[in-house]
């Protein structure tokens, strides 16, 4: 046999072993290039479901005129209340028309777990909707995350969780408990929008005692109820309601529900507080299930559509 030979046989094995590794190296980058294109796709996905709902929660007062505040007509709310709204909103306030904030704190997801996890979120607030779309990142370790897409939008309300903004995990949306779950956490949060507790939002008040007051919302035939209680100083300090749907163990539960208020200050303008924290009372006792920071807080006012 000739030395040519010897060789081409002595390196065959070698090229078919090299031929074998560059065709899984192609179909390695095959396969990675299309998870990455899934991947993209996916989050784009993701990113249209919260665009939609901004849309749709922004559109509800797009084009409305500018309105002031009739601070004439608080003078017969009851004292509380005349106080907190004369405490909180400066003279000559418009009826904001968006309320956007970023938040950041830790959550748990029922009374009774031990782990908690951190968050950051944004909120948009648009009392013309009446409603809200808070998208938040919950973080997991190695850099995980689970994003949440909650919203109550005229009375209508959605959960959605998904992970790394890819996967899809739970979606619910328009259950009757899920829609007064969410309108009663319109309504509480509304602290940090205070022009939508005005009557001229919608809000109904009536008296209890010097220091509390309950406020009732209605949207289409929903109708919910939180008794808002009020600091010496005027501020709300508290909120509760001895039924809230609560998800519990894969079903739907009425608990009493409250949420507290702190460290009051002046964002863009308006008196709001920086701190808050809500919970269940699971066995008489109050288990809280979030506590949050706001880092800021901005206002547009009812001056033609409003941006995103």
């Amino acid at each position: 046999m000739g030395i040519w030979n010897r060789k081409l046989l002595l390196s065959w094995p070698e090229e078919k072993q090299r031929d074998r590794i560059e065709q899984v190296a192609l179909i390695t980058a095959v396969v990675g290039a299309g998870v990455v294109l899934l991947f993209v796709i996916a989050r784009m996905y993701e990113r249209s479901q919260i665009d939609a709902l901004l849309k749709i929660l922004i559109d509800k007062a797009a084009g409305l005129p500018p309105e002031a505040v009739d601070f004439s007509s608080l003078a017969a709310l009851p004292p509380p209340v005349f106080r907190y709204f004369t405490r909180v909103l400066p003279e000559g306030q418009y009826l904001i028309g968006k309320a956007v904030m970023h938040q950041s704190g830790m959550l748990r997801t029922t009374p009774k777990s031990g782990k908690w996890l951190s968050f950051d979120a944004q909120e948009t607030i648009v009392p013309a909707a009446r409603g809200f779309v808070w998208n938040a990142r919950i973080k997991l370790p190695l850099g995980v995350y689970v994003r949440v897409l909650d919203s109550s939008i005229a009375g209508i309300g959605s959960g959605r969780l998904s992970l790394l903004s890819v996967l899809p995990l739970a979606a619910e949306k328009g259950t009757p408990e899920l829609n007064a779950g969410a309108l009663h956490r319109y309504l509480a949060e509304a602290v940090w929008c205070p022009t939508a507790l005005l009557p001229q939002s919608g809000v109904t008040w009536t008296a209890i005692d010097n220091h509390s007051a309950l406020a009732t919302l209605c949207v289409n035939d929903l109708c919910v109820s939180l008794e808002f209680r009020f600091s010496d100083t005027g501020e709300v300090s508290s909120i509760y309601t001895p039924g809230r749907f609560a998800h519990i163990g894969g079903e739907y539960r009425q608990l009493p529900w409250e949420g507290r208020f702190d460290d009051y200050r002046v964002m863009s303008g308006i008196h709001v507080p920086a701190y808050g924290e809500v919970g269940w009372y699971v066995d008489e006792r109050l288990e809280i299930v979030w506590k949050g920071e706001i880092q800021n807080i901005q206002y547009d006012v009812f001056s033609g559509p409003l941006k995103k």
